[in-house]
């Protein structure tokens, strides 16, 4: 059963029971004035180790200072009667002049700034942001973006996961309610045309919208988000854009997907766990540069399989689903801002790693999509099995597309957390990709916009440990141990999905080299009870559309 929809240009949305809880962010408009009559409170975002340079902010902080030595320490609210409703939010970054700082302090304490705004009743502030001026040239220019970065942790505070949203109940309804509009502090000074200030707000909500599509995604509890209902969210979340969305509810995946229909086969016992592949493709109406292909891991629940995750390391798999969710967040970002000159193709591996009779077990050997006679080695290892098909049928399309670049997005490993630890995802990059530097450009990106990320490098270390074993395989797809107990365990599976995908047979020195980057995004993912981050979709957004 294959449903396609194509959606036209956007228009009205359509009402349905799956849209009316689609995600919503306040309106955010811009400001010249400090007491706006449509705001009710001013944020300031600072390190306050100067005085602002705004004679009725300074004097109100400076009186503040007098009563309480500590007040521009900790977030605050003081009276003021110059700005907007009388009520001035502190909102203090810490130092912003160290080596090791970025704009993540400032995103950090404007989220902390509005929900104390919030606290305090406010239901329409606006945001201020002020860096130091004392700080050098090559310092200063890791603040370039910092009223996006900010804006973004502003909002990221107002998130209302999915199952909050759609509880009719009473007593959930106080969390629902979020705030009439944020305004934004864009002085004259600023050197901001109109249009400049309108683009930024724009693309930083349409980022924020696609963070947002991801927490509903990857946060969304097992059944809410199990992979038919994924699906029928995906369809309302894309009907009134101009994406593509392709969703396959095959009753053996085998014949295209073999690795894939392993994993879920279990989960077929239970049909409304039963798997989807959901492609979203997105066409820039301009000419098309570049085309991008994402293929997310898509676990909507993942038990471990036959190696069960035992010893209480169960609970937070509901999260394994990270890649698809980011995938698809990213996508809807590029819809909402009509994005000019590429080409998205998002490919959904949405599979649950069920325990039962019928599942996949260690010892096991398949032929991937890609010919490549794949010896299972640890059923908790679905994440690059579910992706591995999905991915040589990306490769297969790059070989026809613009300036291809594939990309595979999981929350894949353990290790990845272990070595870089939360808040960072890993990227590492096939040849091709290494020449076109792909991973600096994220690096690069995600630095300025607060959505860091480590460089990884696949070594040939992590191609001797997948080889065969026995006459009988090709690739050994997991040792026994948790990759947190196994040396390169983060990038050795770059090396699998590689090699099995067939892209080995598209390097640097092939006639048809196709640049490829793996992002494990586990530790910047975030693991329940803090809100998923929707990483890596402010990079991606800042590398590839901005």
């Amino acid at each position: 059963q294959i449903l396609v929809i194509m959606s036209a240009p956007p228009a009205k949305q359509a009402k349905t029971a799956t849209s009316e809880v689609l995600p919503q962010l306040p309106p955010v408009t811009a400001t010249q004035s400090l007491a706006d009559a449509n705001s009710d409170a001013l944020i300031v975002v600072a390190d306050f180790s100067a005085p602002l340079g705004i004679a009725e902010l300074d004097s109100a902080l400076e009186a503040a200072k007098q009563l309480d030595s500590a007040v521009l320490s900790q977030t605050n609210v003081i009276a003021c009667a110059a700005v907007a409703g009388g009520k001035l939010v502190i909102a203090p970054t810490g130092h912003t002049d160290k080596d090791y700082d970025d704009v993540r302090a400032f995103a950090e304490a404007a989220g902390a700034g509005v929900a104390r705004a919030k606290a305090s009743g406010a239901k329409r502030p606006t945001l201020l942001v002020k860096v130091r001026e004392d700080l050098p040239p090559a310092m200063a220019s890791m603040y370039a973006q910092v009223m996006p970065a900010s804006l973004l942790g502003l909002l990221a505070a107002l998130y209302v996961p999915i199952e909050v949203r759609e509880d009719p109940a009473e007593d959930v309804a106080a969390l629902k309610k979020s705030l009439e509009g944020v305004m934004v502090y864009v002085p004259a000074s600023a050197g901001m045309s109109g249009d400049e200030t309108e683009q930024m707000i724009k693309q930083a909500v349409a980022v924020e919208l696609g963070r947002c599509v991801s927490r509903d995604i990857c946060g969304g509890d097992p059944e809410r988000m199990a992979a038919p209902r994924v699906a029928e969210y995906v369809e309302a979340l894309f009907e009134s854009l101009p994406v593509q969305v392709t969703v396959r509810a095959d009753d053996d995946f085998s014949p295209d997907f073999p690795c894939l229909e392993a994993v879920a086969r279990c989960s077929r016992d239970v049909p409304r766990h039963a798997p989807r592949v959901i492609d979203l493709v997105y066409t820039s109406t301009d000419e098309v540069k570049k085309t991008l292909f994402l293929v997310g891991k898509g676990i909507t629940y993942d038990t471990g399989g036959a190696d069960i995750k035992a010893g209480g390391i169960m609970a937070g798999m509901h999260r394994d689903k990270g890649g698809a969710a980011a995938a698809c967040g990213f996508v809807y970002t590029c819809a909402l801002l009509q994005a000019k000159g590429i080409k998205v193709v998002a490919k959904l591996a949405m599979v649950r790693n069920s325990v039962g009779s019928n599942a996949y077990v260690s010892d096991e050997i398949l032929r991937s999509r890609a010919g490549v006679r794949v010896r299972v080695g640890n059923t908790d290892a679905e994440g690059r099995m579910a992706m591995v098909d999905l991915l040589c049928q990306a490769k297969e399309e790059a070989l026809s597309a613009v300036n291809p670049q594939l990309f595979t997005l999981a929350t894949l490993t353990g290790h990845q957390v272990r070595a870089y630890g939360t808040g960072y995802f890993a990227t590492m990059d096939n040849g091709p990709a290494r020449v076109a530097k792909t991973s600096q450009q994220l690096i690069d990106a995600g630095l300025q916009i607060g959505d860091p990320c480590e460089l990884s490098t696949v070594r040939r270390e992590d191609f001797a440990f997948i080889q065969s074993k026995y006459v009988t395989e090709d690739v050994v797809q997991a040792n026994s141990a948790a990759s947190t107990m196994t040396m390169r365990g983060h990038q050795y599976p770059a090396a699998f999905l590689t090699v099995t995908s067939g892209l080995d047979n598209h390097g640097i020195s092939s006639a048809t080299p196709i640049p490829y980057t793996h992002l494990d995004i586990a530790g910047g993912t975030k693991m329940w009870p803090v809100p998923v981050s929707g990483t890596p979709i402010p990079a991606l957004t800042q590398a590839f559309v901005v």
